[in-house]
């Protein structure tokens, strides 16, 4: 099935990822079931996404006359068999329970059409290995990120026997939603940026733990470097400023090695400095590299200093 022909789509779980990831297919033209078992938590969803709307509106993302129509296109239910019916793809963002997604993935296999899709949003769990599907050709995850109606990421990962067609599709669809969907080789518990956020998490905590600074003087030097540097080079590229020699000598100073590093510097493959290194510069001096990555910074200082974002929100 082509994405451009989805017309109606499950999401199961209603919770703070459910019903914004619903918020956004609806946006797009597409009916959504929306299914969760506590009615009050439907409500409040409904309720929030109304709220969410209403927000873009003002934020100039989307025209305030088509909100009802994107309401309307959102359908609550306690009915899991009946919301199934007919669906094009099914998303469950319920809690990360295994036994809990066994029973929500038993049920999206009975009652949804054969073709459809059937995705989730963990990004913990293998549920490759928990789930016991009769076709696990249709199975994939797709794991978005809170708010997921402003964050464009999700994470793709097939399992060992998702069919190619069904990642192709899924990544069609995704795109189609103004998504920037990531497709991972395989899973891995916490893909890219969970896995990385764990170790910011830890180093966090030690900080703290230890008395070295407060959490206040933690975020302000972190919005005033990484803040500012993240977004133009992102985690990788910013070693290839450093130099992947430094990085080598800074390895060896720990006691660790790691060949992929290795291989580059024996190639000469040093970064920005020799126009080689994680990234291919095409060519560019360094000083050309260079004056492009610092005219992008001034403009990131710039902006969030305009926003006096760095101070907490």
């Amino acid at each position: 099935m082509d994405s451009k022909d989805v017309k109606k789509v499950l999401v199961v779980g209603a919770g703070v990822m459910g019903h914004s990831i619903a918020q956004v297919f609806a946006t797009a033209g597409i009916e959504v079931a929306l299914v969760d078992l506590n009615k009050k938590a439907l409500d409040h969803a409904m309720k929030m996404i109304g709220h969410n709307l209403e927000n873009l509106s003002e934020f100039g993302r989307l025209d305030a006359p088509t909100i009802p129509a994107i309401i309307a296109r959102i359908r609550p239910t306690t009915d899991i068999r009946e919301a199934a019916s007919g669906v094009d793809f099914a998303l469950e963002a319920v809690v990360e329970v295994p036994d809990v997604k066994k029973k929500v993935f038993a049920d999206l296999e009975q009652f949804a059409p054969p073709k459809a899709v059937l995705a989730s949003n963990t990004s913990g769990l293998d549920i490759f290995t928990i789930l016991e599907p009769k076709d696990p050709s249709r199975f994939v995850i797709t794991h978005w990120f809170s708010p997921p109606h402003i964050i464009p990421l999700v994470e793709v990962a097939p399992g060992p026997k998702t069919d190619s067609s069904v990642m192709a599709f899924t990544i069609a669809l995704l795109e189609r939603l103004g998504k920037r969907p990531v497709v991972m080789r395989q899973f891995t518990p916490a893909f890219i940026v969970n896995r990385i956020q764990s170790y910011i998490f830890l180093a966090v905590m030690e900080i703290l733990n230890n008395n070295w600074a407060t959490p206040e003087e933690i975020d302000y030097a972190v919005k005033i470097s990484l803040g500012i540097r993240l977004p133009i080079v992102g985690a990788v590229q910013t070693y290839d400023f450093s130099g992947l020699d430094l990085v080598q000598d800074m390895l060896k100073s720990r006691g660790m090695s790691y060949p992929l590093i290795d291989d580059k510097i024996a190639n000469n493959q040093l970064g920005a400095k020799t126009g080689k290194g994680f990234f291919d510069y095409g060519g560019r001096t360094e000083s050309e590299i260079v004056k492009e990555r610092d005219a992008l910074y001034v403009k990131m200082a710039d902006f969030l200093e305009g926003l006096n974002k760095f101070r907490p929100v």
